[in-house]
């Protein structure tokens, strides 16, 4: 039987390029596509999927705001993120939800396909996925819930409305930042800016 596989990812060709490949190379026919994290959960929800390959950042948000509720709602569902996101900023958030699997978009075209291949054959990847091109960076000290508040301060929502958006208590928020500062040693905002911008971490 073929697996079931959904597409994650806000960016129109890597979307179609995905499933490029799992058609032609892999011959596998029922791949679908959304956008963002609203569509997710809505197809989720309608149909029942083997395989889940997804961005960090989709369109409406942060794909670790709703991890918890997949996991939980879809406990067998196999999941892959396929981001641009430094994995070792990600990695330790993504396993504390059971993804092993972390290809980045930057692979090589046959070992992406290799990666894959052992991804939809249910095995364990061979170690873990994507180079730590920077060992030390300081934003693989932030936990989850840190990681989420991350990508709205530094798409510049205020504290009132982040806190509106995940749904949890402005001090809760405020708390959140004053430790992203900490770990990463910032002072303000324009720092924490510049150095997202060095480590690559996208928002």
């Amino acid at each position: 039987m073929q697996p079931q596989i959904l597409l994650a990812d806000d960016h129109s060709m890597i979307r179609k390029g995905l499933k490029l490949l799992l058609q032609l190379h892999f011959g596998f026919t029922d791949v679908y596509e959304v956008v963002s994290c609203n569509e997710l959960m809505k197809e989720l929800s309608k149909k029942r999927y083997s395989h889940l390959v997804l961005d960090i950042i989709l369109s409406d948000g942060s794909t670790l705001e709703i991890l918890p509720n997949i996991r939980r709602v879809y406990p067998d569902l196999r999941v892959m993120v396929f981001s641009m996101q430094p994995a070792e900023v990600y990695g330790k958030a993504l396993k504390q939800y059971g993804i092993d699997h972390y290809l980045p978009k930057t692979t090589p075209e046959e070992e992406t396909i290799r990666l894959l291949q052992r991804f939809l054959q249910n095995e364990q990847p061979l170690r873990d996925q994507g180079s730590l091109k920077y060992p030390n960076n300081p934003f693989s000290a932030l936990a989850p819930r840190e990681l989420e508040i991350l990508h709205y301060v530094l798409k510049g929502f205020g504290t009132k409305e982040i806190a509106e958006t995940l749904n949890v208590r402005m001090n809760t928020v405020s708390t959140v930042k004053n430790r992203i500062f900490e770990k990463t040693h910032t002072n303000n905002l324009k720092e924490l800016i510049e150095l997202a911008t060095l480590y690559n971490v996208n928002y």
